[in-house]
């Protein structure tokens, strides 16, 4: 029964997660058509996005992604096993707080010191003085939004511990809809500078969205650092591994860039515009199953739980195997008139559009493990590990680096994507046999099952939507894109159920409330 009670609320809630992650990469698209609008891609626009590189990494290695990897799992041992010294678990939420806070303000002042410096000799060299200082200047404002983000992500995860995510999921909107503000509003009379006030605004809006989650929850703050809490140095051990695998990641991308850079005019577009459509279903599915998971696996992990362990890791993977195989076939059957739909305008011709076709088709095939790896990975961190995640995606780093070397002159951007997409599922495939061990079976079985009938289902969804298109190709790629993908889905669905992809049927649930 308790089982049956947690799949619904995991079900429940990554359904909000996906609408709300599915509104966020609409607005964040209107975000980027007010700010076009205003600022097109002259050197003052260059200047905003050179401003949020330092402060980006500074947010991603201290307070992002890495923080709440290491401190979910603690605050959830210390919540179900009740330390009497912090039954509620505010005390070590306040010493985490108080001490995040004193290095990002430490950090973000000596860069605010040195901004100008830094620019010049790392950030953006090729700059025109002028630009340079006023990139230096904009970087210290951006500054205030890292502090500003630091405090909330830590906000986001103690919602998260707590199994509340509707806030943390609405936060990044109000942030998108700061930004918009200031294109609109405030970039006519103060230029850049209204767009980066725009930014902080929408920090704050993104902080303040979430205050009242705690409050539900009772939230105790205290002015404590608590430097002699054996779990705040736990903390702070557990983020060690992850900071690297970020590091890791981020040496993965400079590389590939760096080799479409060699490729000619229009490859590194051509490979980041790839790149954003093929997250946005990984981010509808993966991420969004990946952050509701996240806080159950670590309680049981915590609870010594492992049976419930890997059920729930083996359903969940069936699920996104179920969601990222169609979406997949989707990108690749209906990725041209999807792109000449939102991009082909202006100085986006059709040879823009063919080549990011070429990039996107690429990337599409390593959806299913990118959507999987945001799920293995956490199964690992849930259990206090950091370490097994990072070493697979060195392995992953070195396949990928070989890869895109050996492929990338032949294939073009498309092969640095192949490269990547290979490199990844190597990792998820590393990490799975040694989750086999651990939890003793991940269900191999019943996941291979799922694999093949959905690969099916998805082949006739393919089909057909080739034959519709083949045999209306005058329609405007809006119908094309719009009919292939309500025909395709049908069909999905409807050969889904007569092949006995079960988890189709829990597919309603994700995008309804249930009571």
């Amino acid at each position: 029964m308790q089982t049956k009670i947690r799949t619904a609320h995991i079900i429940r809630s990554t359904g909000i997660l996906m609408a709300a992650f599915m509104a966020n990469k609409i607005l964040a698209i209107g975000r980027q058509i007010v700010i076009a609008q205003t600022f097109g891609t002259g050197s003052e626009y260059d200047a905003f996005v050179a401003a949020f590189r330092l402060p980006d990494i500074l947010f991603m290695l201290i307070s992002g992604g890495a923080l709440g990897t290491a401190f979910i799992p603690i605050l959830s041992q210390r919540l179900i096993q009740k330390n009497p010294d912090d039954l509620d678990g505010w005390q070590l939420t306040s010493s985490v707080l108080n001490t995040l806070l004193l290095a990002v303000i430490g950090i973000s002042t000596l860069l605010a010191i040195f901004a100008l410096p830094l620019v010049k000799w790392l950030v953006a060299p090729g700059f025109s003085e002028e630009v340079q200082i006023l990139t230096a200047n904009l970087m210290r404002l951006t500054l205030i939004s890292t502090v500003i983000f630091s405090v909330s992500s830590l906000v986001g995860a103690v919602l998260h511990t707590r199994q509340h995510f509707l806030l943390p999921a609405i936060a990044p909107m109000v942030y998108n809809l700061g930004i918009m503000f200031g294109a609109i509003f405030l970039a006519p009379t103060f230029g850049v500078y209204g767009l980066i006030w725009g930014a902080v605004f929408g920090a704050m809006g993104h902080l303040l969205i979430q205050l009242p989650g705690l409050m539900v929850h009772g939230i105790r703050y205290r002015p404590v650092f608590g430097w002699g809490d054996k779990d705040l140095w736990q903390i702070a051990k557990l983020m060690g591994p992850r900071v690297m695998n970020i590091v890791v990641i981020q040496i993965n991308f400079v590389v590939m860039f760096n080799l479409a850079s060699r490729l000619g005019a229009g490859s590194v577009s051509a490979l980041d515009y790839g790149w954003d459509l093929m997250q946005m279903p990984q981010t509808i599915i993966g991420s969004a199953i990946g952050i509701v998971l996240f806080p159950t696996l670590s309680e049981l992990a915590a609870q010594g739980d492992i049976a419930a362990l890997r059920r729930t890791m083996a359903q969940t993977l069936r699920i996104i195997l179920a969601l990222a195989i169609p979406a997949m076939v989707g990108l690749i059957v209906l990725g041209r008139p999807i792109i000449r739909v939102m991009f082909e305008r202006g100085q986006f011709g059709p040879d823009s559009t063919a080549a990011v076709y070429q990039s996107l088709q690429f990337w599409a095939m390593g959806l299913i493990a990118h959507s999987a790896l945001e799920v293995v990975n956490r199964v690992f961190y849930a259990q206090k590990d950091t370490i097994t995640p990072f070493l697979s995606s060195v392995v992953s780093m070195g396949i990928n680096l070989g890869l895109a070397l050996a492929l990338y002159q032949s294939l073009q951007a498309g092969g640095l994507a192949f490269s990547n997409g290979v490199a990844v599922t190597v990792e998820v495939l590393i990490m799975l046999v040694i989750a086999h061990r651990r939890l003793a079976g991940v269900e191999a079985g019943a996941m291979l099952n799922t694999l093949v009938r959905t690969l099916l289902a998805a082949g006739a969804m393919g089909a057909v939507i080739i034959a519709y298109t083949s045999l209306l190709p005058a329609l405007s790629p809006l119908f094309i894109a719009a009919g292939g993908g309500v025909l395709g889905l049908t069909v999905y669905l409807i050969a889904g159920l007569l092949l006995g992809v079960e988890e189709i049927r829990l597919i309603p649930r994700l995008v309804t409330v249930q009571k």
